[in-house]
């Protein structure tokens, strides 16, 4: 079983992640009271590759980061930036204690259950599998999926036939190691960030003939997180299945796609949090919540669907929301 007193990391910037991690923060603390780790929202501070500062400047809004028991720390940006923010989950773990484990999560989580009861093993790093097959997108006549993931792993000398599910299909997208990185862990957040940091750029710069036809943006960082945890001797298994994005977290990236998709559980959590005479003022203020939460919006969409036969791609889902008039992010 994990420590209680691993760390936490989020991103905390001006806008709607200020108010995602206030309600990740919240739902921490009613559902895990027992956990004892730090909690660090992290802030990109200004410089030349964020010309406009996007740190958390509203005085309350850090007030009540910091009742919550979060500490706001800020990190330099010296790749990625305004023109690649998914980069900050990348360079934002140089911010944390060195030799202490930490467990990134992106800010749009609620947190369901007691966290400190999902056995992480902080020398075997993961990540989330909640994940579609959104990279590669092999062309007809091009690299199919074996010849670009390879090409990955010879880049950076990783044995790639080890980090194949043999019980998939060749050239079926979840035969390889992929990830979505709205959770990862390990037991440093320097070792981890450093290999991340070079792994990224690498691709970024100077990538494999293999991906001439790939977009890298906006999937660079997952397309480097499966080479990095497999580079620690992590694996796609490493935990239980149905704690991290199930019982324990849900990772569910926009409200009207939670009320849509997501079970009772996590509606109730969101609701409960919300209800927070301290915290309804300042949620109030992010419109998404405000509708959706507050003046029931939420349900009329969540009315709208069957959750246990959904349409089969999220596509239908956003058309279906947007076409009633529902749709905010």
């Amino acid at each position: 079983m994990a420590a209680a007193g691993f760390n936490i990391l989020i991103i905390g910037q001006s806008g709607r992640l200020t108010f995602e991690a206030i309600l990740l923060i919240a739902s921490l603390r009613m559902n895990a009271p027992s956990f004892e780790g730090k909690i660090y929202v992290a802030e990109p501070a200004p410089g030349p590759l964020w010309p406009r500062a996007r740190g958390i400047t509203n005085a309350k809004h850090r007030e009540i980061l910091n009742e919550l028991g979060a500490e706001l720390v800020q990190f330099d940006s010296t790749q990625f930036g305004a023109d690649y923010p998914y980069g900050n989950k990348i360079e934002a773990l140089k911010a944390l204690p060195k030799g202490e484990p930490f467990l990134f999560l992106d800010t749009d989580t609620l947190i369901l259950g007691d966290l400190t009861k999902v056995p992480f093993d902080f020398d075997v790093p993961s990540a989330s599998q909640r994940v579609e097959g959104t990279w590669p997108t092999p062309e007809l006549y091009g690299p199919g999926y074996t010849e670009i993931w390879q090409s990955l792993y010879d880049r950076f000398g990783l044995d790639f036939e080890s980090s194949l599910d043999l019980s998939q299909p060749d050239e079926y997208w979840r035969r390889y190691l992929y990830f979505n990185a709205g959770f990862f862990y390990y037991r440093c957040p320097h070792e981890f960030g450093a290999r991340f940091l070079d792994y990224a750029i690498e691709i970024r710069d100077n990538p494999p003939r293999e991906l001439i036809c790939q977009s890298l943006d906006p999937w660079l960082d997952q397309v480097a997180l499966p080479l990095v945890i497999h580079s620690f001797g992590g694996k796609r298994d490493a935990l239980p299945k149905g704690l991290m994005d199930g019982d324990i977290t849900c990772h569910y990236r926009m409200f009207p796609l939670l009320y849509a998709k997501e079970g009772d559980r996590v509606v109730e959590v969101l609701e409960s949090v919300a209800k927070d005479k301290a915290l309804k003022p300042i949620l109030k203020q992010y419109d998404p919540i405000k509708f959706m939460v507050y003046h029931g919006r939420g349900h009329k969409v969540r009315a709208m669907f069957d959750r246990e036969n959904l349409p089969r791609k999220e596509k239908a889902i956003r058309n279906k929301i947007r076409k009633a008039g529902f749709w905010m992010r």
